[in-house]
This record gives structure tokens, C-alpha cells and sequence, in this order.
């Protein structure tokens, strides 16, 4: 037996130590590397990027990288469908489907991740008419645990793929994703500073007045960070690589760590460093292609936490907010990282957060070597009793006792799984503690 390997997620929090890490080229090769496993008795996880705050990928038995599997397979831009491996990492291919005249209709903030791992927990974006990543999957190829590589699309298997596209992995590990996308779009993005009040007064509007609307607030100050953008006509106008760079890397991201390493020092001090990190923050413009628009830089390694909720009549997502807000800013909590409210529209897929309800996200930040574990609980205490359903990919403390009342389509996924999986060569202690 060889010697076990170690293994860690990206904000290095998390580690692992897999009895091997296979980094199959084809498919074939990852139905031999699943086939192996589970005639041996190892169960098999694939880490994708790492970029998951939860212990979903961590695993004790056969780790599958899909670094190889990056390829574009085929497009067809007449029935806008391109079937990519399902390694590829979301900033390449955003990259060459721009160079193909295409894009997807709507990203997250971060793009490292593996289109695997961002569609299997349900990675989204912001927009009140906007659905999360795995919505635009028309089909799915996976390798199943008798060796098998099975496709799944809307035609031929509709509830399976519904399983299929948020599966944290539990279904198959993942060897291609058809995607729907359109033909490639400009956006035009202006960050700006709004009075705190006036966001919560119109936060059942706002969202609706652009077609991608998010804002954040630091705790302990009274004005939101506002990120607005529309879809334009336009010609992009990319900023230059050195500017980007300064703002980006130097700026954004350096302010980040400096306030990162005075937290860390003097915790005590998180309202003083919070109200230095805001007035830091000023107004610019962006007008480019959607994924260079979509996508910011993320160096500072942090911990998150991140809950969807119902967005509710007209109120309650100011009141969510409000109330997350208030509990940020306790001073025994020592935050000074910010909160983070995005929106989404409803979907399909059985464990979406967003299935089958318009929603609000509201995201938490903390440094990670902090204590982080009281923060993140209240808020969470608060945010579950209001139907709220955790990001499969961030911290949270959620079995599947409670988690099964919140999803409607629990026993439908369940099923699936049985079917796919009865042995469960694809669970992990995750699985075990969320899916039971």
C-alpha cells in the first residue's frame, strides 16, 4: 500500500491525507481509477481547486485531480451548447469561449475553481433574474462507481440530471459538462459608495434596477459598497494589464492583507481597521467582456460562510441584512472583514440553495486564523431559523436530519443516489454528516 499523500484546500485550512491521488488523462483512464477504487473498498472524492471552505472533498481514500481533463470537447454556436472536460478551470474557458465569439450568462466572483467543482455545490453569481452556475448545464458525463461513464441530459434522464447538477460530488465523479452560452457580451460595472440606509430602504428595488447588483458592508460603518452592472452595446474597453494589476493585486488585495495582519494582531481593534478598510474603497468604471467583468482577484486567504435565503416580501432582506450586520459588529466578535449580499433567481436542481425560490445570499468573512467558529455560528443560529440553506462549498455547521425539511426534493436526490451509488463509493464525512 503506498504511502499516503497530503492534500489542502486553498485558504490552507483544511488538509488531507488521500491513500492516492490519481490525475487520470481520459475518460477512460478516470473509469479504470473509479472502477480500481471501489473493487479495492476505497471511496473516491475529486478536489477540483480547493476553493470549498467545507471539508467536501476531503478524503482518506482515492483523491481524483482532474487537472487534465481541461479540453473543450465540441461546440455547436448555432444551438449555443459547448461540452468542455470537467477540469477546466472557469478563467481559462472563459477565455476561450471569448475567443470563440461566446460566453456564459452568468458567473461567480471568483474563477479559479474547476467547472466540476462550481457546478457540483452550486457556485453563483448576483442578479435577480440570474440562476446559478449549474443551471446552465444541459448534460452531464459521469463516471458512475461500476466503472461506467454515463451521460445524463434533459431529454433522456431529466431527474437525474437534476441530481446531477448540484451533486457535491455524491453521484459520480464528473468527466464532462455540456453547457448552454450565448453569444459573447459587454458589461458596464460601476463600484460605488451608497449610504447604507438608502440600500436597505430600496433593497427590494435595487436589484431589479441593474441586471447584476451586489454591495458589501463593512461592520461597524454605515455605508455599502455597491457593485452595479449592466449588460451594454458598448465597446469593451479593457483596462489596461498594469492598471488592473494596481487596483486588483496591489490595491485591493495588499489593503486586504495589511488589514488581515492588523486584525490578527490587535483584534481588539476590528471597528477602527473595518472604518480604514471602507474609506479605502472608492468609485471606478469598468466596461468590458462579461467575464473579465464578472471575476475579481482573491489572494487573501480568509474563511467564509455563506447562506441563501427566500427573498421574501418587502422588508425581509433589508431585515436579514440588517440583522447580520448587527451581529458583525458585536464587539466580542472582533470582526472587521465584510458582509456580503448578493441575489439569485430561483432554479431546478434538487439541492440548490435557490431551488425553486427567488433568493437572497448573505455572506460572512473572518480571518482564519481568528476565531472565527463564534461569529459564524450566530449568524448561522439566525439565518436557519428563517429557512435559510448553507452554500455547499462554505463553512457550516448543517447535518442532514435538519437540512432535509429545507429542500423540498430531498427524497428525489436521495433516490438518484441510490440508484447511482448504493455502496456509496463517493461519500466522504461530509456526505455522511449532509446527505446521512
Amino acid at each position: 500500500m503506498p504511502a499516503a499523500q497530503t492534500w489542502r484546500n486553498w485558504s490552507r485550512e483544511l488538509t488531507c491525507h488521500p491513500v492516492a491521488i490519481e490525475r487520470p488523462g481520459t475518460a477512460e483512464d478516470l473509469c479504470a481509477v473509479v472502477s480500481r477504487a471501489a473493487e479495492s473498498g476505497q471511496r473516491v472524492r475529486a478536489s477540483a481547486s480547493g476553493h470549498s471552505f467545507s471539508d467536501v472533498a476531503l478524503t482518506d481514500g482515492v483523491m481524483v485531480r482532474l487537472d487534465r481533463l481541461d479540453r473543450i470537447l465540441s461546440v455547436d454556436a448555432e444551438r449555443g451548447l459547448v461540452r468542455v472536460e470537467a477540469g477546466a478551470v472557469l478563467a481559462e474557458l472563459n477565455e476561450r469561449l471569448d475567443e470563440l465569439g461566446l460566453a456564459l450568462e452568468n458567473l461567480g466572483d471568483i474563477d479559479r475553481q474547476t467547472l466540476a467543482g462550481a457546478i457540483s455545490t452550486a457556485t453563483h453569481g448576483t442578479g435577480a433574474t440570474w440562476r446559478n452556475l449549474s443551471s446552465q448545464v444541459a448534460a452531464i458525463e459521469l463516471a458512475t462507481a461500476d466503472g461506467q461513464l454515463r451521460e445524463i441530459d434533459a431529454e433522456s434522464d431529466p431527474e437525474t440530471l437534476r441530481a446531477a447538477r448540484v451533486g457535491l460530488g455524491a453521484l459520480g465523479i464528473i468527466y464532462s459538462v455540456t453547457l448552454r452560452v450565448l453569444p459573447a457580451f459587454t458589461l458596464r460595472r460601476v463600484d460605488r459608495a451608497r449610504p447604507l440606509a438608502e440600500v436597505l430602504e430600496r433593497l427590494d428595488e435595487l436589484p431589479e434596477e441593474f441586471d447584476h447588483f451586489e454591495f458589501y458592508v463593512f461592520p461597524h460603518t454605515d455605508t455599502a459598497l455597491c457593485r452595479e452592472t449592466t449588460r451594454t452595446d458598448e465597446p469593451p474597453a479593457p483596462t489596461h494589464p498594469a492598471k488592473r494589476w494596481l487596483q486588483e493585486v496591489a490595491i485591493e488585495n495588499g489593503a486586504g492583507s495589511v488589514l488581515a495582519a492588523a486584525l490578527r494582531r490587535f483584534p481588539n481593534r476590528a471597528p477602527q481597521l473595518a472604518r480604514v478598510a471602507e474609506r479605502g474603497v472608492g468609485k471606478a468604471v469598468t466596461v468590458d467582456r462579461s467575464h473579465r467583468v464578472f471575476a475579481s482577484e482573491r489572494r487573501v486567504r480568509f474563511t467564509e460562510m455563506e447562506y441563501c435565503l427566500p427573498r421574501g416580501s418587502r422588508g425581509d432582506a433589508a431585515r436579514h441584512v440588517s440583522d447580520a450586520l448587527e451581529i458583525a459588529s458585536r464587539p466580542d466578535l472582533g470582526v472587521a472583514f465584510p458582509v456580503e449580499v448578493r441575489f439569485a433567481a430561483g432554479d431546478d436542481a434538487f439541492l440548490s440553495p435557490s431551488f425553486e425560490r427567488d433568493s437572497l445570499y448573505i455572506a460572512v468573512h473572518h480571518h482564519r486564523r481568528l476565531d472565527w467558529q463564534g461569529y459564524f455560528a450566530a449568524v448561522e443560529s439566525m439565518l436557519a431559523e428563517r429557512e435559510g440553506r448553507p452554500h455547499w462549498g462554505k463553512r457550516h455547521t448543517r447535518s442532514a436530519a435538519d437540512l432535509e425539511p429545507a429542500y423540498p426534493a430531498w427524497a428525489e436526490f436521495a433516490a438518484v443516489r441510490d440508484r447511482l451509488d448504493p455502496d456509496r463509493v463517493f461519500g466522504n464525512d461530509y456526505t455522511d454528516r449532509v446527505l446521512g
